[in-house]
């Protein structure tokens, strides 16, 4: 039976243990330009002894911006950025891999030269994001109705992808993740309840899906199957997505990168944004779909951890915001050790404040 404290042996290396960090968007990167900063370093080497770091979504272009200071993955100065990074994490011993992020339609104007954003389908929908306000701090904004992409189109944001993975391997990543979830523009093509076309695009599960895996072909071209993984969440409500119907829509991608032998599949659970809460049946049918390491996120304690692990549902836990308030987290799981109390109001934006100050354990 395997345990948080267990390593964990993926197809491109091994963990340190089962406890992983989720990724969470932060809104530090310097500006202008969304360059990670050295604050940013601090933050994440704090966290290395992590089994894996996930970082915060970084935006594969311009376009795939849609909150404010997000650090992108698209200039050769975002690239030096994060090398320091990853330098550093891997200099504790920890290892590291680059969400690629595209956000679709959950953006604003600020970010698209006046523009609305893109997405599947040119439907308006009740999503939020954050922005600068006139003063300089941070606002919550509606997103207005997004551009529909067309056809010919699509095929620029795969290249996105490709030349983002690219990117990562010169910033010195160990590996990739496709998000392809929360609501954002893989996950906006995938859903019914957002995707409307009528070309190829569009209509039944395997055209609605299909955009979603060029990108994990590209993606995979531009490394090995080995060092990408996809973040998927199925019945997620998040970003004004209502993903009702994506049971069987994870099953299918969680099939297809089966097939592709991708080297983890991280299943975004939808209870922790006022979704419905998975239950055993479809873990049972999603281990059977995908045939490879599965990690799980969202709302775990350690008990419900130890019960998904134990009945090989998943193989490691990814955590989210006790990763924040809690650098040390794996030590104090091991150890029955307190948890910090997260500021939440420190979350989004601003200095070390809620971000690297957060005390660790004392021997």
């Amino acid at each position: 039976m395997s345990t948080l404290r267990d390593p964990l042996t993926l197809p491109a290396f091994t963990t340190a243990n089962r406890v992983f960090m989720a990724p969470m968007t932060r809104m530090r990167a310097a500006q202008p330009g969304d360059v990670p900063t050295d604050l940013m370093r601090e933050y994440y080497t704090q966290r290395a002894g992590a089994g894996l770091i996930v970082t915060e979504g970084s935006p594969i272009s311009p376009q795939a911006k849609g909150y404010f200071a997000t650090p992108g993955i698209h200039t050769a100065e975002q690239i030096a950025g994060w090398r320091r990074i990853t330098d550093a994490v891997h200099e504790k011993g920890g290892k590291i891999t680059l969400q690629l992020w595209h956000v679709g339609r959950v953006t604003h104007p600020t970010f698209q030269g006046g523009e609305p954003g893109v997405s599947a389908s040119a439907l308006p929908f009740s999503g939020t994001t954050t922005i600068e306000g006139p003063d300089g701090t941070l606002i919550t904004a509606d997103s207005p109705t997004p551009r529909a992409l067309a056809t010919e189109e699509l095929a620029g944001i795969v290249d996105d992808f490709r030349r983002a993975t690219v990117n990562a391997r010169s910033a010195g990543f160990d590996m990739v993740e496709i998000h392809g979830a929360n609501g954002y523009l893989l996950q906006q093509f995938m859903s019914i309840s957002s995707n409307h076309r009528d070309d190829q695009y569009g209509g039944n599960l395997v055209n609605r899906a299909r955009l979603a895996l060029e990108v994990v072909d590209a993606v995979v071209d531009a490394w090995d199957a080995a060092h990408v993984g996809m973040r998927i969440s199925p019945m997620i409500k998040f970003g004004g997505l209502d993903d009702s119907d994506g049971l069987e829509m994870g099953l299918h991608i969680a099939s297809e990168l089966s097939r592709r032998e991708l080297g983890y599949l991280h299943l975004c659970e939808p209870d922790w944004a006022d979704g419905p809460e998975l239950d055993d049946d479809f873990r049972i049918k999603l281990r059977e779909a995908f045939n490879g390491v599965i990690i799980a996120a969202g709302n775990y304690t350690v008990d419900k951890s130890a019960r998904v692990l134990r009945a090989d549902w998943a193989d490691a836990i990814a955590f989210g915001r006790p990763f924040i308030a809690n650098p040390d987290l794996p030590q104090r799981l091991f150890n029955d050790a307190p948890l910090n109390e997260l500021r939440p109001e420190l979350i989004y934006g601003g200095d070390a404040a809620g971000y690297t100050d957060y005390p660790v354990l004392t021997n």
